[in-house]
This record gives structure tokens, C-alpha cells and sequence, in this order.
């Protein structure tokens, strides 16, 4: 696996014998339709394209059949996010992260280096580091790892299975009608809206339950307890949402709101933490469990 200097890794791309290509710019231009062709100039110019032995490779270069390549992602303006992430618990198979507000987890759209992944990697030098479960980037919490590829496949299995117990915070409105209602199980079933950001309730067979109790109460806001049941997108802000206390900052329930990719307001996370976790240990038997250090309580004061 190659790795650039900040810790990214390297795709990797099969060149056909049967693509009827003259040069490499002209293989990855027909091969990538959705990115510019300026863009793999600029990637062959900064030396981002390589050979599996780590050569440089020029976009004028002749088209080369039954061959690989590996090539890096580039990005020339990236969203900085000024927080920190904190490693909880590190072994020789998992290792356990703490992340910030805004973060996100492995790399995606405008976000490359910034991403707990490889920030990770290149802090631990371990680049085999893949995450086995997946929290929002506007999400902050626990982040669980696996070290070695060959392990990773069961721990993924724990949360296929559902024999992870993951307890969440959050703060939204207080509700007396709710509160009555607690603690309670919410069931429903969520599909992908119309729009692909946002999930939403329709009828049918239930695929989301998450338990519901109330921890504390300053009015107008409370902070709630969650613990999933299923892993459904956007499970907690649906159910919150849905039983008319939206989590707070949520920039996507109940109304959708374009999110300013570089101008983020840093004073306003969505109020949403991965606070603990607990699952037995596939490889050594044991029992883990793993608390955030974080608290929701700053943004918990505000009143709006």
C-alpha cells in the first residue's frame, strides 16, 4: 500500500489490454468521466500518479495494457477543521478514537487529509487502520478501528450482528408530553427521501428502534440517552425528529439547510455524541467497553 507524506492512501487502477488508448492522460480522462481533464494534468504534473514501485508516470506518457497504476487524490482547496482527535485505547488489534464535531471519518467529497482516518494514520504510522463502523462527520464520539485486515472482517461482523451496545447523547427540546412518554422504544421504518441527504419515515415492516430515556432537564432543552437498536442512516436525528424534538443544530431535520462547506459555524455542532460502547472481543475473548470524554454540556447552557 503506498502512502503519500499526509498519510493518504494511494487507488489503485487496472489499465485493459483492450482500452484503445494512446497515453495515460488519455486512459484516466475516458476512464474518470467525472473529473476534469485539467485535474489529471494537474495530478500528473505534481507527481501523483505512479507506478506500483513508486515511479512517477507523465500524462504523455504511452498508454500501458495489462498494467496497474496508482494515483492520489487531489484537492485544491480543503475545509480545515481546528479540532483534535483523541486515541482512548490503542492494542495490537484495535484502537479506539475520540472524534471532534465536524470530522469525518474516512475521506469524501471536499475532505481528504482532514478525516479522523488519516489523521490517524499519520499520527500511529499504522496505515492498515480501517474503521469498523461508521457516526456522521457532524457527529462526535467513539470511533472504533481495526489494526490488521485479517482481523477485520469479525469485528465488522460484531455490528452486522448487533451485538454492539452503543449508547448515544443528545440535547433537544424538552417536550412534557414526551416526557411522560419515557423512557420508550421508537420503531418506524426509514427510507432514503427524495432527496439523498435526508432519510424519512414511511409505512411498512419496522427496520430502525432506537430506546429513548430523558437524563436531564433544563428547560427548553434536554439531554436525552439513545440507544440504537438498528444502524439506519440518520436513525437518531429521525427519531428525535420525528417525535418533535430535532436535535439541536441539525442542519438537515426537519428542514434541510445548504451546508457552507467553508465557512462552517464551528460554535453550533449538531448536539449528537457516540458516548459509550461495549462489545465482546472477537480475537481475545475479553470484554470491551469505551467511554467518550466528551460532553454535550457547553451548548447545553445556550438558550435560543
Amino acid at each position: 500500500m503506498k502512502i503519500n507524506s499526509e498519510g493518504v492512501s494511494a487507488s489503485r487502477v487496472y489499465l485493459p489490454a483492450e482500452k484503445n488508448c494512446s497515453t495515460l492522460l488519455d486512459f484516466f480522462v475516458s476512464s474518470f468521466p467525472h473529473i476534469e481533464a485539467d485535474e489529471w494534468v494537474a495530478r500528473f504534473a505534481e507527481g501523483l500518479v505512479i507506478t506500483p514501485e513508486g515511479r512517477v508516470v507523465s500524462a504523455s506518457d504511452a498508454y500501458l495494457p495489462s498494467t496497474h497504476l496508482l494515483y492520489f487524490r487531489r484537492l485544491a482547496r480543503e475545509p480545515e477543521i481546528p479540532f483534535e482527535e483523541h486515541i482512548l485505547f490503542q492494542d495490537e488489534h484495535i484502537l479506539v478514537a475520540d472524534k471532534p464535531h465536524f470530522l469525518p471519518v474516512t475521506p469524501s467529497g471536499l475532505y481528504l487529509h482532514q478525516t479522523l482516518l488519516n489523521r490517524l494514520k499519520k499520527k500511529t504510522g499504522i496505515q492498515t487502520l480501517s474503521p469498523i463502523h461508521r457516526i456522521d462527520r457532524d457527529t462526535a464520539g467513539l470511533v472504533v478501528f481495526s489494526i490488521n485486515p485479517g482481523e477485520r472482517a469479525q469485528y465488522q461482523n460484531l455490528f452486522r450482528d448487533r451485538v454492539v451496545q452503543k449508547i448515544y447523547e443528545a440535547i433537544a427540546p424538552y417536550s412534557d408530553e414526551l416526557a411522560q412518554r419515557l423512557p420508550l422504544t421508537y420503531r418506524s421504518r426509514l427510507k432514503e427521501s427524495a432527496h439523498f441527504l435526508q432519510m424519512e419515515e414511511v409505512a411498512g415492516e419496522v427496520n430502525a428502534d432506537t430506546y429513548i430515556e430523558l437524563i436531564e432537564v433544563m428547560k427548553p432543552w434536554a439531554k436525552y440517552r439513545l440507544m440504537p437498536g438498528s444502524g439506519k442512516k440518520h436513525q437518531l436525528r429521525c427519531h428525535l425528529n420525528a417525535l418533535g424534538v430535532p436535535i439541536q443544530y441539525d442542519q438537515i431535520y426537519p428542514v434541510l439547510t445548504p451546508y457552507q462547506e467553508y465557512d462552517l459555524d464551528f460554535l453550533k455542532p449538531l448536539q449528537l455524541l457516540a458516548k459509550e460502547i461495549c462489545f465482546k472481543d472477537p480475537i481475545t475473548g475479553q470484554e470491551r467497553a469505551f467511554r467518550s470524554q466528551k460532553e454535550l454540556g457547553v451548548v447545553f447552557n445556550a438558550h435560543e
